[in-house]
Order: C-alpha cells, then sequence, then structure tokens
C-alpha cells in the first residue's frame, strides 16, 4: 500500500510515522508513505490556499486550485486510481469496518484541510470517501488522518506479526474484546481467573467469549442491536437481564 497525505502541515507526520508499528510496516515493506504540501501547488503569488466564502461568513475556506492541483499530480506519478479520502466532521462515522475496507486499497490519498472548510467543488470532484472520527471540530484533518492511518495500517498482513490479534481485536467480529491477564498470578490481592490457567483451550475460548459478550452488553448494548445471537448467547443475556 502507498498512502498520500495532502497536508498544509507535513511536519505533523513525521514523528508518528517514524515510530512503532507504522515504521514496522514502511520496514517490512508493507506500506510507503508521502506528505504533500499543497501549498506548493497553489498559482496564487502571495501561497494563499485560502479565501473568505461567497455570501459573507466568519472563517476563510480552502480553495480548490491548489488541492485539484495536487491530487492529479499526485495520481498521475503512481498511475493508479486510489481512494481519495477527505478528513471532514460531517463525514461517514469511523468503524473498524471501515478500516479493513481500506486495509484492501492499493493507494489512499488523504485531504486535510484547515481553516472553515474545503471548496465544495473538492467534494463534488476529487472525493471518494468523506470520514469523520467522532462528532466533535478538530483545528485540522491532521489528526483525523492519523487515527485512520494507524488502524488501517496494522491490518496489512504481515505487520502485526501476529495473524490473530487484529481479529481479536474489539469490533472486529461486533463484540468488544474480553480481558487480558499477564504475570504475576496475584497483584494486590487480585488473582488471574482460575479457567486461565487451566491449560483447558475450549474452556478458555468460551470464557472469553462470555466476558467478550458481557462487556459489550453493558458498555456497548448498541453493538447487539442487529447481532444475530446464538442460543447460548441468549441465555447469557437474560441472565445478565
Amino acid at each position: 500500500m502507498h498512502i498520500d497525505i495532502l497536508t498544509l502541515f507535513p511536519e505533523m507526520f513525521h514523528g508518528v510515522m517514524e515510530q512503532s508499528m507504522m515504521k514496522r510496516a514502511a520496514d517490512k515493506g508493507a506500506v510507503s508513505y508521502q506528505t504533500v504540501n499543497f501549498r506548493e501547488y497553489t498559482e496564487n503569488k502571495h501561497q494563499k490556499v485560502d479565501d473568505y466564502p461567497y455570501g459573507g461568513g466568519a472563517g476563510l475556506v480552502l480553495t480548490p486550485q491548489p488541492i485539484f492541483d495536487a491530487v492529479e499530480t499526485t495520481k498521475e506519478k503512481r498511475d493508479t486510481q486510489p481512494r481519495v479520502i477527505l478528513m471532514c466532521p460531517q463525514g461517514e462515522p469511523y468503524s473498524q469496518k471501515k478500516a479493513e475496507e481500506l486495509s484492501k486499497e492499493d493507494h489512499l490519498i488523504f485531504l486535510c484541510g484547515h481553516y472553515e472548510g474545503y471548496d465544495e467543488r473538492v467534494r463534488q470532484e476529487l472525493v471518494t470517501d468523506e470520514i469523520s472520527i467522532g462528532d466533535y471540530v478538530l483545528t485540522g484533518g491532521e489528526l483525523g488522518a492519523m487515527v485512520v492511518i494507524d488502524s488501517v495500517v496494522r491490518l496489512l498482513p504481515d505487520v502485526l506479526g501476529n495473524e490473530r490479534s487484529a481479529p481479536e481485536d474489539s469490533f472486529s467480529n461486533g463484540l468488544l474484546e474480553h480481558p487480558h491477564y499477564t504475570r504475576p498470578r496475584e497483584f494486590r490481592g487480585h488473582e488471574v481467573p482460575e479457567v486461565l490457567l487451566s491449560g483447558n483451550h475450549a474452556k478458555i475460548e468460551e470464557w472469553r467469549h462470555y466476558e467478550s459478550l458481557k462487556r459489550t452488553y453493558f458498555r456497548r448494548p448498541d453493538l447487539l442491536e442487529d447481532r444475530e445471537l446464538t442460543d447460548k448467547e441468549k441465555a447469557w443475556l437474560e441472565q445478565w437481564k
């Protein structure tokens, strides 16, 4: 996968992309990154990329020309038809399902805006996806793009190093993840559940399923609204009710 990030603040991404899982994925060749400062594409002699909105109102709006030119040049360099993702509070609420969908692409372009918003023609002509990471407003799209990129890259083959890690994450199977324990066996009066020490893998899997469903029921019951429950899951839910 190749990821292009169009932003006015490319330096914000350097630390993120050069650490931890993001760096490991790049070192393995699973992904490559490129930041593009679309200010460099403006035809405005003062290097401006924003202007006052027609009709009046507060704030400034990103002009279409530099963004169009930056996206078109980026596409031409790789000769691809990438997903062009606009980070925007009006977009589709982000989910693990969307991360899994994007992880199957070969090329992603992220548009990170600032100021009051984008000229609407950017949405109409360039963008394939609009994504929101929550019902709140950030100063710009950079932090949101980092969240999405991290969640996508970790799903690429061989990035996590354990093929079971991603499928067992919260939301991957529609449930929150079960509790985890490690050494020591007893810590400040709290002990590891006995079943995890039993060596009985069938019982351990059942305990994890039980705890995963239980945690989802009490913390995120909305996730169960469209789930087709097994008879065992129905019995557990009745027990908690």
